[in-house]
């Protein structure tokens, strides 16, 4: 299916590892042009050589999206370079697990940090431009635990389940203007993020990593962990043509571990 992305300047935070990643060698496939943002420079140059040796030039940009200026000189700066940008994908940020026993105040101010103020601030740096072209698609990637709640991921799951909202409240305040806005919600997908939780519940609970990823393959409906690339796929089609009447949704990428209506 072509999804009508060639040509298109899409800008992804956090894509320079993991889902980010995933999600600019999915657009780079459909012939768009790719800008992608993180804060460290190093994971910037690692992911830019990566997307390079498959084949696709890409345009990269450092940025601490937890500053709001810093998110509005990204969007100058890829702009500048590669002209409007037609979609942004947020998949920067994820707070930190913890388990509760070792929460404190700063932990809850560091997860709206990481993932939500780090959205938020990127969205409004391209919302303005896009209203005024009438035209343009945010795809938020969020996660399953803005829904369902871990005790690990509290403040994390606090922060996703306000950027749920937020996005959807935009998406309808921004539809008049021809600007959609949708989120996904990963369960677990195999990456260095999902390392990092089973570490934390290993410390709450005393059982191995090696135990608890086991457990949760043997747990899932379809037989496997999803890779990014699943994700990316379906981040890519919310972005497209191929979903023009979708907007505020939330599409939840779990394999049917959580089986609900939404």
């Amino acid at each position: 299916m072509d999804l009508g992305l060639t040509g298109q300047v899409v800008l992804i935070t956090g894509g320079s590892k993991g889902i980010g990643l995933a999600c600019a060698h999915a657009f780079a496939l459909e012939g768009a042009r790719i800008a992608i943002a993180s804060r460290s420079a190093e994971n910037l140059e690692a992911g830019a050589c990566w997307l390079q040796q498959q084949g696709h030039a890409v345009h990269t940009v450092a940025a601490d999206l937890r500053r709001a200026e810093d998110a509005e000189a990204m969007v100058r700066h890829v702009e500048a370079a590669l002209g409007p940008v037609d979609v942004l994908v947020n998949s920067a940020g994820a707070a930190q697990r913890t388990p509760p026993f070792e929460l404190t105040a700063a932990h809850w101010h560091a997860a709206m940090d990481a993932k939500y103020f780090t959205t938020i601030h990127a969205m409004q740096a391209v919302l303005a431009g896009m209203g005024a072209r009438g035209r343009g698609s945010i795809v938020n990637v969020v996660g399953a635990g803005g829904m369902v709640a871990s005790p690990t991921h509290v403040p994390g799951g606090a922060a996703n389940a306000a950027l749920m909202l937020a996005s959807a409240g935009l998406a309808l305040a921004w539809a008049p203007r021809g600007v959609r806005i949708n989120v996904v919600n990963p369960g677990l997908v195999a990456t260095t993020r999902m390392q990092e939780g089973l570490q934390a519940q290993s410390r709450m609970t005393g059982e191995t990593v090696d135990a608890l990823e086991e457990r949760l393959r043997k747990g899932m409906p379809l037989g496997r962990l999803a890779q990014a690339d699943d994700v990316a796929r379906m981040v890519g089609m919310l972005a497209s043509h191929v979903a023009a009447y979708v907007s505020g949704a939330a599409l939840t990428i779990d394999g049917a571990v959580t089986a609900l209506p939404h």
